[in-house]
């Protein structure tokens, strides 16, 4: 059998798998690479990029948080006009119509919302949202952008290229000037609200994910190589308690060995077709 057509065999078992009852499904950056959004991983699951910034390194030194916020202040006008694919709009369907509980999602890019999921945890966060770290008031995106362009009139460096999760690359030199924000309540430490690698994932978001997994009669996961553990832990979850664990993603996943199936194929394109199956009859 080529590739293609295993390709194809693979899809209709994951449709027979869905008929004995819905599933879960985890999604990860490779289902908004179509969207136009980088993915940290390659199909190796090696960085394509510069590490991500650390939890920590921007709680203590406000180089860092200047660095973020002035690459973020040129990627946000792009992460906002982003649409859903395909895919975002296929994993929308399937919940309509009974064939998955809800959705786990890895990304902070609202393209799921934007798409008309509505059984979704976000389980890093958005990037939409801006939280006070000492006073926790809360602020759209949009309107902080706003106050970044006042404070920061003029700023518009060259950029080598988009990078995921809403920033650009930028030299080092480039944001020297460059004003972050404080909090416009208190004066504090105004973080988006995502979590950075090297934070912990809130607690009660890890609950209700384990919940749907746990509900639900197996596991999908889209677009992820689940080498973050906060991914992974639901795979593991499914594959303990003994249900089925599929995987659409380019590449190796970290939870490889622990597959039903594994359809190496693009996200949209794979889900665009397993909708098409289960409009037909069994």
């Amino acid at each position: 059998m080529n590739e293609q057509g295993q390709a194809s065999h693979d899809i209709d078992r994951l449709a027979a798998l869905l008929r004995h009852g819905p599933f879960a499904a985890i999604t990860g950056a490779g289902l908004s690479t179509a969207s136009g959004i980088p993915a940290y991983r390659d199909e190796h699951g090696q960085w394509q990029h510069a590490r991500p910034i650390q939890h920590q390194a921007f709680l203590t030194s406000e180089t860092v948080r200047r660095r973020y916020w002035a690459r973020s202040f040129l990627g946000w006008p792009r992460i906002k006009a982003c649409q859903p694919n395909a895919g975002h709009t296929a994993l929308a369907m399937l919940e309509q119509q009974g064939w998955l509980t809800g959705l786990i999602t890895q990304n902070v890019d609202g393209l799921h919302q934007k798409a008309g999921s509505q059984t979704l945890i976000e389980l890093h966060g958005a990037l939409a949202e801006v939280v006070c770290l000492s006073c926790r008031t809360r602020l759209p995106r949009s309107t902080l952008q706003a106050q970044l362009d006042a404070s920061n009139a003029g700023f518009s460096p060259v950029m080598s290229s988009q990078a995921p999760d809403g920033d650009v690359h930028l030299e080092d030199s480039a944001y020297a000037a460059f004003q972050p924000p404080v909090c416009p309540e208190c004066a504090g430490i105004l973080k988006p609200d995502v979590v950075f690698f090297g934070d912990n994932v809130p607690r009660d978001r890890v609950q209700a994910a384990t919940h749907m997994v746990a509900q639900a009669h197996g596991l999908i996961v889209v677009g992820s190589s689940l080498m973050v553990y906060s991914g992974f832990r639901f795979a593991d979850l499914a594959h303990k308690l003994g249900k089925p664990v599929v995987a659409i993603n380019h590449g190796i996943t970290r939870a490889d060995s622990m597959l039903t199936v594994k359809i190496d194929q693009e996200c949209a394109a794979t889900l665009i077709n397993l909708t098409q199956i289960l409009q037909r009859a069994p």
